[in-house]
């Protein structure tokens, strides 16, 4: 699964490589997590828009806004059959945007924390769905992020990856009107375990009340922050 992840680049370099209009309000985070606003971009066939969405996808269906709490992935096995997805994943893609993620790893001293990220340090997108609830007649907009099997650098830490799109991907993804399910299915592959690295962190990341630079410094061989 993804349940941790980052984003801590200025809006305005987001925007220059992912080619998006913005005119909410963002900040640089360290420790997002389930429930929060992330930061999702979208398209209408003609342009990017980014927009701040709640991690956890509501269904249009749903009864009660809580079940978003369980939807903040989308296995992509299964993404086209789910009630709670096919439709979202036919009509509504975006791009999740990230610079590293967090998985934990068990250890005889406890769970260790690992950050992922692009060995370039670039911002990267994750593969999204979003969709639009109405609460007492006003509209939530929600997201999830599609993951997938892991690849060689995280599979000793966890049995599963977020789905990083590759740039050349992104319009096709973004494409409302590109609807061939079975084709999007097959881009919903593990990112190049080459193109990635990893390093450990503190527990600080446990936590979501943790929202600090701290969260994503490398820990060295004693298992202290590095300076």
């Amino acid at each position: 699964m993804c349940g941790r992840f980052s984003l801590t680049d200025e809006i305005y370099r987001l925007q220059d490589q992912f080619q998006f209009e913005f005119n909410g309000e963002y900040e640089p985070r360290y420790n997002i997590a389930p429930g929060q606003l992330i930061l999702a971009v979208g398209s209408n066939g003609q342009r990017r828009k980014g927009n701040m969405l709640k991690w956890g996808l509501i269904p249009y269906w749903a009864k009660d806004e809580k079940i978003g709490y369980k939807m903040i992935n989308a296995r992509a096995e299964s993404i086209d059959e789910k009630p709670s997805f096919k439709h979202a994943f036919k009509k509504r893609r975006c791009l999740i945007l990230a610079d590293g993620f967090y998985e934990w790893k068990k250890t005889d001293s406890g769970k260790q924390p690992f950050r992922f990220i692009m060995k370039d340090q670039k911002p990267f997108a994750f593969a999204g769905l979003w969709e639009t609830w109405k609460k007492d007649g006003k509209p939530v907009h929600s997201c999830t992020i599609i993951t997938t099997t892991s690849n060689e650098i995280i599979k000793d830490v966890h049995d599963r990856m977020p789905v990083i799109l590759p740039e050349n991907l992104y319009d096709l993804w973004l494409d409302p009107e590109y609807e061939n399910t079975q084709h999007l299915k097959t881009l919903l592959t593990p990112y190049p375990a080459e193109k990635m690295d990893k390093y450990p962190v503190s527990t600080l990341v446990n936590s979501a009340k943790n929202e600090t630079p701290e969260c994503i410094l490398p820990l060295n061989g004693s298992g202290e922050q590095a300076p």
